[in-house]
């Protein structure tokens, strides 16, 4: 048990060694009623922290520094913990068996055409990382054009982002290792594939948009920090700036085109027009859906592109979103929420651009949020729906506004879009719960319209109709209906006896729609599942008013809500307490962890990965800060006070009750996680087997898993997702004592 620990004392200050001493002492007496024997974690109690006068401990604030040998340590011991108690987890190879088997079916995005070529990513089923093929038509061959997976040896380094210039003849695309969100940029020369000298570092949260002449490209970057920035660092992401980059040129000579030195935190993404005159600029501070909008004419630029923008400030606040869908010269159409918290479309003339002159193309539906809109084939607008979280295509004239027709679906999403102002046909791409992709294709010039299957992809060894899925909606604690799916095999009976799987995200605005995943599958076919995912308050299911239901002063609303889809699937007889295990990553591992300490005698089991766990000082790492627009900031009194009431690291505490025990915990996390950086679930994992691992009513594991060359998920090969999908069923069957079912 205290191997590992021991080698590192004696690195330790000495000022620490006899606390340390006095603390081994106290967990071998402590062990002999532990149900694990958890590694030794030094808590330094002289750390307290003033927020506003309350002093807040922070005894393990050591294992924020990922370098330091104890960090390296403790983490180490973690693993040595948790991975032989995974290795004899009798479900483990089988789950991995079967997930091979079943993942391995060709997976493919929809094609799209720049210049005379097309291009789409293909992947035969287990490569780690999907190739671009590039066809001279729709029915020539397709041949490899690029191969992410001959970027590393273990699949690590992955495709971050592409874009090709206007007449399809260069390539700039992104690369990031080991899952970090550092990209490093390079260029192809299409004909040929040829790579270009041209080399771009320190690019994140980027845009890649060229100019139509195809002379180069705008791109954000970070200034140069002291340390590394290789994805382990914790430093903060501040200044980003907006350069050009002339194709053939070194990354030094590359124009700055705008930056922020009063606001550090702000963040930009530039656009070039359709009919390529223009330059769009948007600014975000943080992750709500607002940004102020800048444009710049390229005509009044005679010189070119050689420095700072005469940028003109359309819109200069933060009051709503301006999202660019195209121009007819200087009459624009935007995608926003302005006074419309479920999205309009409205047309501004850049010629006269005064808001009492802005007009409504397609208003606000009475529940239907508007998740995109595209134009296509010059005149036409092609605008995605969210209807009770199924998604809707419908077509529209962009003259006028006028619907002209809905595009059948089934109850589902659309993933996948392509067709720009200048194409004459579209794909799309729709998935669900049990369908993995189905490729629609309508040419635009053939009329009647006559949308067709251009690819189905069918998985072989799973059979859906032998499953159903249900959309049901229950009520939360205020009342407020909440939509939720459930998938489980045919004819089931109701009776409490199923292991249930409870996904939950509720934040940022995002939704959460029907998606496939062969995992949750075999967990419903052969672990006799029943798979629930909760379209709770936070994400962006009808809109603004859903998102701000669940944001800052009402963040409890997302925890209540996935507390009371836990109660409904209990009540109703899908599963019981002791079967049901909860889960979600990131803003949703945060979901999880708070429920586990809110309501641990709700769930048998709970998985969180790379959450956010200390809610105090979150906003102080990489790019923790653009968060606060949904979180609030400890900063703030009234913020910090909404904070500690939830926040998974502070309020974890021995379940009063008899008889209540914490379910069992995995929490997963990555090496690399530059976006909610390790140290949330190391701090939350040692507070944890502290506070709750010692308790001698506490029989249910406490575990967390670090992965290596591993990061917030973009990227992830295929070997670490099949692994570490075995590896959490595997923890699940063995904790609840579910059996394989053939």
């Amino acid at each position: 048990m205290f191997s590992v620990f021991h080698r590192a004392i004696y690195k330790y200050p000495l000022r620490a060694q006899g606390h340390l001493l006095f603390f081994l002492r106290d967990q071998r007496k402590l062990a002999s009623r532990m149900a694990f024997q958890y590694p030794a974690a030094y808590r330094d109690d002289a750390v307290v922290d003033d927020y506003h006068g309350y002093k807040i401990p922070d005894p393990y604030s050591w294992l924020e520094d990922p370098d330091s040998e104890k960090t390296q340590a403790f983490v180490s011991a973690q693993n040595q913990l948790t991975l032989p108690f995974l290795e004899r987890c009798e479900v483990r190879d089988l789950f991995k068996e079967r997930m091979t088997e079943l993942y391995d079916y060709p997976k493919y995005s929809c094609p799209f055409k720049r210049g005379n070529r097309y291009f789409h990513f293909y992947n035969t089923g287990l490569q780690n990382q999907s190739v671009m093929y590039v066809q001279e038509s729709l029915d020539a061959e397709p041949s490899v054009f690029l191969d992410p997976n001959t970027f590393s040896d273990d699949g690590t380094v992955a495709l971050r982002g592409y874009a090709f210039s206007e007449d399809g003849e260069y390539l700039a695309y992104g690369t990031s290792a080991s899952g970090s969100d550092w990209v490093e940029m390079h260029f192809l020369r299409v004909e040929g594939a040829v790579r270009l000298e041209d080399r771009l570092e320190r690019v994140k949260f980027s845009c890649m948009s060229w100019t139509h002449d195809g002379k180069g490209l705008f791109y954000n970057s970070y200034p140069e920090q002291e340390g590394k920035s290789d994805g382990t660092e914790t430093s903060t992401n501040l200044d980003q700036k907006l350069y050009f980059h002339v194709l053939g040129t070194p990354q030094s000579d590359d124009v700055l085109c705008a930056e922020f030195p009063d606001h550090p935190k702000w963040m930009s993404g530039a656009e070039v027009s359709d009919d390529g005159r223009y330059v769009l600029l948007s600014i975000r501070e943080g992750c709500d859906p607002v940004n102020r909008l800048w444009y710049c004419d390229l005509k009044k630029t005679p010189q070119g592109i050689a420095g700072l923008l005469p940028w003109v400030k359309l819109i200069d606040n933060f009051d709503a979103e301006y999202e660019y869908v195209t121009n007819e010269g200087t009459v624009f159409t935007f995608k926003t929420n302005l006074e419309a918290p479920r999205y309009r479309l409205i047309n501004i003339d850049f010629a006269s651009p005064a808001q009492s002159d802005w007009t409504e193309l397609i208003p606000q539906h009475d529940k239907d949020v508007i998740v995109f809109a595209t134009c296509t084939y010059s005149s036409y607008l092609f605008v995605c729906f969210l209807h009770d979280v199924k998604n809707v295509l419908k077509m529209y004239r962009l003259s006028s506004g006028e619907e002209l027709r809905t595009f059948p679906l089934d109850v589902g999403s659309v993933v996948g879009f392509t067709g720009r102002k200048r194409d004459s046909e579209i794909f799309y791409y729709f998935t669900s719960f049990l369908s993995p992709a189905i490729i629609y294709h309508c040419d635009l010039t053939k009329e009647p319209l006559q949308p067709h299957v251009f690819r189905e992809v069918t998985v072989k060894g799973f059979d859906p109709s032998d499953y159903q899925t249900t959309q049901i909606f229950y009520a939360s604690k205020d009342g407020t209906q909440i939509p939720m799916f459930i998938v489980h095999k045919k004819g089931i009976k109701l009776d409490g006896s199923h292991p249930g799987f409870l996904y939950g995200y509720g934040g940022f605005n995002i939704s959460i729609t029907p998606s496939y995943s062969v995992s949750r599958l075999i967990f419903v076919r052969h672990l006799g599942g029943v798979l629930a995912v909760a379209n709770i308050r936070g994400g962006g299911e009808y809109g603004e008013t859903w998102h701000k239901a669940g944001m800052l002063a009402n963040k409890q609303n997302c925890f209540t809500d996935f507390q009371c889809a836990a109660e409904y699937l209990i009540k109703e007889g899908y599963t019981s307490p002791s079967k049901l295990t909860i889960n979600g990553g990131s803003n949703g591992g945060l979901l999880v962890a708070a429920c586990v300490n809110q309501r641990p005698e709700l769930f048998g089991c709970a998985v969180a990965q790379v959450g956010v766990m200390d809610m105090l000082k979150f906003h102080k790492f990489t790019i923790g800060h653009a968060w606060t627009t949904d979180f609030g900031c400890s900063e703030e009194k009234d913020q910090f006070e909404w904070l500690i009431k939830y926040s998974p690291l502070h309020n974890i505490r021995v379940p009063e009750d008899n008889g209540v025990q914490y379910p069992a915990v995995l929490l997963l996390t990555g090496d690399h996680d530059d976006r909610v950086v390790p140290l949330h679930s190391l701090k939350y994992i040692a507070t944890l087997q502290h506070t709750v691992g010692r308790s001698g009513k506490q029989s249910n594991p406490l575990f967390i898993l670090v992965d290596t060359k591993s990061g917030h998920g973009a990227g992830k090969p295929t070997s670490k997702v099949i692994q570490e999908v075995a590896d959490t069923y595997a923890f699940i069957a063995r904790c609840l004592k579910i059996s394989w079912v053939k």
